[in-house]
């Protein structure tokens, strides 16, 4: 019998969205394996949600909705529960990113996150030593959900050509990666450049930014370090780095270029081609 503790609702998003699972679900009459037989899911995994052990999925989100006939109770919920899974110096920068209507961001290093694929994402946190890697994955896909908006942001992301050859991950994973980033050709509001290597000295050698504009706040600057989160929304630095991405947009290859450079790195090093028999023949 799953071992059932007393939540502080207010404690956490997780605890809040437990307590009232359990709430819900024991009004509805039924038992954690009845509700589990329900949505196809085990009691022990319903028992681990009520007790904020285990973080809910979207998916079980929406059957239990379905389930206890609770109008998308749990639907809403669940993107609070997942924001909060982000690291805490994270969580600001990402309410602020759901807001925005102009995102721009530089990468050096990695895919920017909102157009990182799931498997790219779990091998990008697991390098970078994540605690809780499921939830953390989870996380960075909940992030994703404003491109699916009614209204989403206009996305401009600069890639240094660095990222494209920097695998993490499986060779199917970078493969699996760069045509996502291909598939975003079709969409009008996000787009992609490459800063080659053949651009030479640029001006943001100190890293990765993003510039996130408002409707009818002030612009900010996003930067990051080891644990640490910058935002800032002085007027000079926030024009300095919209100063430097117009520099790296216009030194980068136009987005038609991009294209056909991903697509490349795509086959070449990333490619179904065997790898040379280097056996020494006699």
């Amino acid at each position: 019998m799953v071992n059932i503790r007393d939540l502080d609702p207010s404690a956490s998003p997780l605890d809040y969205y437990g307590s009232e699972l359990r709430r819900l679900r024991e009004a509805a009459g039924l038992k954690q394996g009845q509700l589990g037989d329900i949505i196809f899911c085990a009691a022990s995994l319903i028992g681990q949600i009520e007790t904020a052990r285990k973080v809910p999925t979207r998916e079980f989100s929406e059957r239990v909705d379905a389930a206890l006939g609770t109008g998308g109770v749990f639907s809403r919920l669940v993107g609070l529960v997942l924001r909060s899974q982000l690291p805490t110096w994270f969580q600001a920068f990402a309410e602020m990113e759901a807001k925005a209507t102009y995102i721009s961001s530089f990468q050096a290093q990695l895919v920017y996150g909102l157009l990182q694929t799931e498997e790219y994402a779990r091998a990008v946190l697991q390098a970078g030593w994540s605690d809780k890697l499921d939830e953390a994955v989870a996380a960075r896909m909940e992030r994703q959900r404003i491109l699916r908006r009614e209204r989403p942001p206009l996305v401009w992301v600069v890639l240094d050509e660095g990222v494209l050859h920097r695998p993490f991950g499986s060779r199917e994973v970078m493969r699996s990666q760069l045509l996502h980033l291909l598939e975003f050709g079709d969409r009008r509001e996000v787009r992609i450049q490459v800063l080659p290597f053949t651009a030479g000295q640029h001006p943001a050698t100190v890293g990765s930014f993003t510039v996130l504009r408002f409707e009818r706040d002030p612009d900010v600057v996003y930067a990051e370090s080891y644990g640490l989160a910058n935002v800032t929304a002085n007027p000079e630095t926030v024009r300095d780095c919209a100063h430097r991405y117009d520099h790296l947009q216009a030194a980068a290859l136009s987005v038609e270029q991009s294209a056909a450079l991903i697509a490349r790195v795509r086959e070449e090093r990333y490619g179904d081609h065997q790898e040379p028999d280097r056996r020494v023949v006699a």
